[in-house]
């Protein structure tokens, strides 16, 4: 059975979905109330999968899913909020949300999305079993994976963890292409149109991270995807 970390700070909303996603999706459901309990239960247990409101006391659900993605970069994340401003649903994936859901919203979509990112997950795993290599030399960059750090010249740049996925696939693919579809698919379980300008956003981030070595470069190759070019 797979199990769910469920963080809401309404009462009854919590209630609501604990038990709906229990009877009808068949998952073990821990509800919390606020982000300081969400993050001790997922300090103690293994999850199968997040839903984090946003707006909570003593922690609020971009900070609790930041501390979850250093503890674990693979668990999913759903956010589950009423803000519905373009730069929340940034924050939401920048932050290393896999999917973001504006209230209100129907239970039976929540639970659609769960499905569907639970399934998306199983088929990455099968075909991506985990970063085998963490370390990348890009030119005079060094990138370790596991840090999240490129260091050049005495410098370090932090890189948020879809940048850092990102990033690994195009050192997995040096001087060749990486497809859109598959970069979308395997850092965002989806391909959809708001995760494609998400994905372009973190590029423009990665070649300005890049840009002070000459021989490195990173290329779109129209109609088809990107390429990380070191010379």
């Amino acid at each position: 059975m797979k199990r769910i970390l469920l963080v809401e700070d309404d009462p009854n909303l919590g209630l609501l979905l604990q038990d709906y996603l229990q009877l009808k999706g068949k998952f073990d459901v821990v509800l919390c109330t606020d982000g300081e309990e969400g993050l001790r239960a997922f300090s103690k247990q293994e999850f199968d999968l997040c839903i984090l409101d946003v707006m909570m006391p003593k922690k609020d659900g971009f900070t609790l899913g930041k501390e979850i993605r250093k503890i674990n970069q693979d668990v999913p994340i759903i956010f589950a909020t009423a803000k519905a401003m373009m730069e929340d649903k940034a924050s939401a994936y920048d932050l290393g949300g896999d999917d973001y859901i504006t209230k209100p919203f129907r239970i039976e979509e929540l639970l659609l999305r769960i499905n569907a990112l639970l399934k998306r997950v199983a088929v990455k795993e099968q075909v991506d079993p985990g970063p085998a290599q963490t370390q990348f030399q890009i030119g005079d960059y060094t990138f370790d994976y596991t840090t999240q750090l490129i260091h050049f010249n005495g410098f370090q740049q932090k890189l948020s963890t879809k940048e850092a996925e990102l990033l690994r696939l195009l050192c997995l693919k040096k001087n060749a292409v990486l497809t859109r579809e598959e970069a979308l698919l395997s850092i965002w379980h989806d391909d959809n149109y708001f995760n494609g300008r998400s994905m372009d956003v973190f590029l423009s981030k990665l070649r300005k991270y890049l840009r002070d070595d000459p021989k490195v470069e990173i290329l779109n190759v129209h109609g088809k995807g990107y390429k990380l070019l070191v010379n």
